[in-house]
């Protein structure tokens, strides 16, 4: 009896087909698309600001081998560096990721579509100093922001019914897939290169979740996304020199992706590639925490103004009951000690212990000088979390999207204190007024880099929309230069 595998070469995907024609050919006619894309556009630079204050990140940062510049390279904002696309989408990756402070998207997968933008800004930075050194016209910022809403897009419907999570991937495999199709528009390549370079980034090897679960969780998840983006960057680029592609990388009997790593079920789709994920999505906006937990440390910030009130502190409380959804229990709920900034900002006990105790909770307050302090670790041996069935229902139904929670807290006269927040000030249904704190935030990161004169010019261009659309992508970044 004999037997043979057909070597006919199949048809493309569709799932690679759906992307790679929604990344070339989508027209993008959302004005709520756009104005939160120009929102996300200076948080997530604002974000990536901040991060320059850290040494832990800033020593991954620069070319490869130092003191290399390209010429007509990207610019690196907040820094000198200028670098080829794939370090430069490494380092704006990283800086951006490093705090776990940008945008934040919350479906069957979770992840940060504006990650995105290392890949995004590096190569039509790249593109644009090329185009003006030869006499062409450069970029402008308005394909940034829609090479922006594509890839969050990509980003996020694929993460509405598919859980990477659950079969052990990090959700960066994401960011590799959406910022290789956007960025294959920016390059200008043909339909069948984008397909190949979509199938590459689908055959790569995926991140192990590892780094973000204990008892591994470590600062790999703060480049993690600036690795995934900067690969993309390199695949786009292969494909643009002629590189082939693989059209069954998903579906290939034994050998495909859906076999391989995801148990071997195909990709579910609730709704077609549009704008719906840019105007959406989640914003960070005061507090650098794992966003399951934003509305807990809402919570917090106000049973300890509570506490304030009664002529109490976090010494009389005698026991914390955190009511959340399932994701929050699954990813941060931890006990036991806690190794290094990574492991803190992903232990939702650790993010209620500190506003309760200091009113307040910044990125600071991740590091060891901060963690030292007995009295975090007291308290998070008195909380407890539990799930909420209709806080999960809500965290997944498409018309609410919640990420609510209730933190009661006990204190030792039995007086009881409890708080439930469901919709965190960065979600869609608080932009009216969590919008201008982002502003705020932002011109607080640019105080942290430049003097009084170049943060006005940055302001200038980035409030100014119709400015901001017309601006080159390269004479917008120079605005960062230092």
């Amino acid at each position: 009896m004999s037997s043979y595998i057909s070597n006919e070469r199949p048809a493309p995907d569709q799932v690679l087909t759906d992307i790679a024609d929604y990344a070339l050919n989508y027209d993008v006619t959302s004005e709520l698309a756009y104005a939160t894309a120009r929102y996300c556009l200076i948080d997530t630079l604002g974000c990536g600001l901040e991060a320059l204050e850290y040494p832990a990140c800033t020593r991954l940062l620069g070319p490869i081998v130092p003191g290399t510049v390209v010429p007509h390279g990207a610019r690196v904002p907040g820094t000198g560096y200028q670098l080829d696309p794939v370090q430069a989408a490494f380092n704006i990756g990283a800086m951006i990721r490093w705090l776990d402070f940008n945008d934040t998207w919350l479906a069957a997968e979770w992840g940060h579509p504006s990650d995105n933008l290392g890949g995004i800004l590096a190569v039509a930075d790249w593109l644009s100093r090329i185009a003006v050194a030869e006499g062409r016209a450069p970029l402008t910022m308005h394909q940034v922001l829609t090479a922006m809403i594509k890839a969050h897009e990509i980003q996020g419907c694929i993460a509405l019914e598919n859980s990477f999570n659950r079969v052990g991937l990090d959700h960066v495999v994401l960011v590799k897939v959406a910022s290789t199709a956007v960025v294959c528009q920016l390059l200008g390549l043909s339909r069948e290169q984008t397909i190949n370079a979509i199938s590459l980034a689908w055959v790569d090897g995926q991140s192990l979740r590892t780094y973000r679960h204990a008892p591994n969780t470590g600062s790999r998840k703060s480049w993690a996304a600036g690795d995934a983006t900067s690969r993309a960057v390199r695949l786009a680029l292969m494909a643009r020199a002629g590189e082939m592609g693989y059209p069954s990388v998903l579906t290939a009997k034994t050998w495909g992706f859906y076999d391989v790593s995801f148990r071997g079920q195909p990709f579910r789709f609730q709704r077609p590639y549009g704008s719906y994920v840019m105007e959406n999505v989640l914003f960070k906006i005061s507090y650098p925490a794992e966003f399951h937990a934003q509305t807990a440390v809402e919570a917090a910030m106000t049973l300890h103004a509570k506490l304030e009130q009664l002529g109490k502190s976090a010494d009389d409380i005698r026991g914390i009951t955190l009511h959340t959804h399932e994701a929050c229990l699954r990813i941060i709920d931890k006990k036991g000690p806690l190794a290094n900034p990574a492991d803190r900002d992903h232990c939702v006990q650790y993010m209620i212990a500190i506003p309760l105790l200091f009113g307040r909770l910044t990125a600071a307050d991740y590091e060891n000088g901060i963690a030292a302090d007995p009295r975090i670790d007291a308290l998070r041996a008195k909380a407890t979390c539990v799930e909420e069935p209709r806080f999960t229902a809500d965290y997944h139904d498409p018309d609410k999207r919640s990420i609510a929670n209730r933190l009661r807290v006990e204190l030792h006269d039995g007086t009881v204190l409890e708080e439930t927040v469901e919709y965190p000030i960065g979600h869609k249904r608080r932009r009216q007024e969590g919008m201008p704190l982002l502003v705020e935030k932002f011109r607080r990161n640019l105080r942290r880099r430049f003097n009084p004169a170049q943060q006005e010019r940055i302001l200038s261009a980035s409030l100014d929309a119709a400015r901001l659309d017309a601006m080159p992508v390269n004479a917008y970044v120079d605005l960062y230069t230092v």
